[in-house]
C-alpha cells in the first residue's frame, strides 16, 4: 500500500534545529513558571492575585506547551524528511501540469500541480505552493528527489 504523496518539510540544518528547539522549549516555560510562582510565593499573595496567577499559569501552560510541542515536532519531522531523502531518495522529474495563484499563507505565491516520475516508483501527481516565478508554467520540468516507499518528495 502506498501513501498519499507528501512534500518534505523545509530543510533545517543542525544549528538551526538546535536554535529552533531551544526557542520552542523557551515558549513552553512561562506557564509552569507562573504556576510555580502561584504555589510558592512567600508571603502568600492575596486571593485574587493567587487565582490570577493560577489562571494565567494554566492558560500559558496549555498554549505554550501546545505550541512548543507542535514546533518541536515540526523541526523533528523536517530533520527526519531530510535524512530519509538523502538515504533512500531517487532522482526524479516533476512536470508542471497547472499553475494557479495562491493567496494564503504569508504572501502571494503559486499553487503548482505536478506530475512526478522517475525510476523505482509509479508516476504520481502532487500539489505544492511555490513563490512567484515566471519559469513555473505548464510544461516546465523541474528536478526532484523522491523516496519511493512513502512518495515523500522534494522539488530541488
Amino acid at each position: 500500500m502506498t501513501s498519499a504523496p507528501r512534500e518534505a518539510e523545509a530543510r533545517v540544518g543542525p544549528v538551526g534545529a538546535l536554535l529552533c528547539r531551544l526557542l520552542f522549549l523557551a515558549i513552553c516555560l512561562p506557564g509552569p513558571v507562573l504556576l510555580a510562582a502561584a504555589a510558592t510565593l512567600d508571603p502568600r499573595p492575596s486571593s485574587s492575585d493567587f487565582w490570577g496567577l493560577l489562571a494565567g499559569g494554566v492558560l500559558a501552560t496549555i498554549i505554550g506547551v501546545g505550541f512548543g510541542v507542535w514546533g518541536w515536532r515540526l523541526v523533528g519531522r523536517s530533520r527526519s524528511d531530510a535524512r530519509r531523502l538523502s538515504a533512500a531518495g531517487v532522482a526524479a522529474t516533476a512536470e508542471v501540469l497547472a499553475v494557479a495563484n495562491h493567496l494564503g499563507g504569508e504572501g502571494p505565491g503559486l499553487e503548482v500541480h505536478l506530475r512526478i516520475s522517475g525510476p523505482g516508483f509509479a508516476t504520481f501527481e502532487a500539489d505544492t505552493i511555490r513563490a512567484n516565478d515566471p519559469a513555473l508554467v505548464p510544461g516546465a520540468v523541474l528536478a526532484a528527489v523522491v523516496e519511493p516507499a512513502d512518495r515523500l518528495f522534494l522539488i530541488i
